[in-house]
């Protein structure tokens, strides 16, 4: 049998998705109009023999994240847990803290994947791949291409090009040391738990001799890339297996609406019934759109390429929405225009408004080219990037906010341009 673990981080972080991080835990922000990390359930339990789906992080049990987890178990008819750490234990560290959690009922093998990525998943793929390797204790890493400049950001992988062994693993190196990259999807054997409890150890003796002088760190904070996956690299063990499929991180608000185009770009393969189609009387769709059965749409609007629209969302008479992501409870009063931008929960736009942002898209002419993480300033000021408006934010009658991020419970009374409004 087999389980798999999904790896959620923890209230700390998440901070280059602010205001959006605020509201809701971004695990469970709406990436083609359901939660991210429902995508990563749905390719687990698609895996065949897969008996629990574990969630490991650092947030409180709240509301939203109970009522998920209701909600998944009875969708997908499989047992899903959240455990929560005591403190922010690292990649490592949270899944050897519940191994005793995740060995229970003795799987063969478990799936590791990191909540802030979006990606087709070819878990079924790896397993077989895995097998085929006719080694029961070794280990898999999912990896991608991308271009020379950006796999700086990234963990970097040598491999072997016949056997697909991991030579050399170097986490965000300084100079350039290969293509392929980390996806933060992995397959492990219950062997794992010997060489992550080797770092402990070691950890744990690093710390008694030097006592006191930092008290705060913790032998228990152990990280997968740096600690374990450096170490186990050359030793015929740790082995990579290579994706042509879309992957993307989520780090921004920006990765969010680049994420919901992959998801939407896929749905005509595997979720037709939830891209909206043109209908007699109905809005005018173009290209891949979400629309939430509980949401109100007008039918001289245009909606799409790549748009999301949550539940309970108003959308009034001539409105253009493109590139966007408009949460639940939002309303787009007549004639609004929405381009490349994220509308928080229960924010009002008014009439002949027009918010819009710059994407922050990959480069179209670059195969491997990965969305940048980029910074929120440069040169003391504001990247132009898409524009957020947190929840309950108002937006009065013919104004135009451009490239701005509007945090929460604010009312606006003229246009902005290129601000963090808060």
């Amino acid at each position: 049998m087999l389980k798999a673990v999904v790896l959620i981080g923890g209230p700390q972080k998440g901070t280059r998705f602010r205001p959006l991080s605020f509201e809701v835990p971004k695990p469970l922000f709406p990436v083609a109009g359901v939660p991210m990390i429902q995508h990563h359930i749905e390719a687990c339990t698609k895996v065949p023999n897969m008996k629990e789906i574990l969630l490991i992080g650092f947030y409180q049990p709240n509301e939203a994240l109970s009522r998920f987890l209701v909600s998944a178990q009875q969708e997908f008819k499989i047992p899903i847990r959240y455990l929560q750490e005591y403190a922010a234990l690292g990649t490592g560290g949270g899944i050897y803290h519940f191994r005793d959690q995740i060995l229970l009922g003795n799987p063969e093998a478990f799936f590791v994947l990191n909540a802030d990525v979006c990606s087709e998943f070819p878990l079924g793929e790896m397993l077989s791949f895995h097998r085929q390797l006719g080694n029961p204790d070794s280990f898999l890493m999912l990896g991608t291409t991308a271009n020379r400049k950006q796999s700086l950001n990234y963990g970097c992988i040598v491999a072997n090009t016949e056997t697909h062994e991991v030579l050399h693993y170097v986490e965000k190196p300084s100079t350039f040391v290969s293509e392929l990259i980390n996806c933060g999807i992995y397959l492990f054997t219950p062997a794992i738990f010997h060489h992550i409890g080797t770092v402990f150890q070691r950890n744990q003796q690093e710390l008694l001799q030097e006592e006191s002088t930092n008290g705060w760190q913790r032998a228990e904070a152990i990280r997968l890339e740096q600690d374990v996956f450096t170490a186990l690299a050359g030793q015929g063990r740790l082995f990579a297996y290579k994706t042509e499929g879309f992957w993307s991180q989520i780090k921004s608000a920006g990765s969010a609406i680049y994420a919901s185009r992959l998801y939407l770009s896929c749905y005509s393969q595997c979720h037709p019934e939830r891209l909206a189609q043109n209908q007699p009387g109905g809005p005018t769709i173009r290209g891949n759109v979400y629309i939430h059965p509980a949401a109100s749409v007008d039918a001289s609007a245009v909606l799409g390429p790549n748009v999301s629209i949550g539940k309970g969302v108003t959308i009034g008479a001539g409105v253009r929405v493109r590139e966007s992501i408009i949460l639940h409870g939002a309303s787009l009063q007549d004639h609004t225009c929405v381009l490349n931008s994220i509308v928080g929960w229960d924010s009002t736009i008014g009439r002949w408004a027009r918010v819009e942002g710059t994407p922050s898209d990959p480069n179209p002419n670059d195969p491997y080219a990965k969305i940048d993480s980029e910074t929120l300033f440069r040169d003391g000021r504001l990247t132009p990037s898409i524009t957020i408006l947190g929840c309950n934010v108002t937006i009065p009658a013919e104004v135009v906010i451009l490239n701005s991020i509007v945090l929460p419970h604010k009312e606006l009374s003229r246009s902005f341009k290129n601000q963090i409004i808060l």
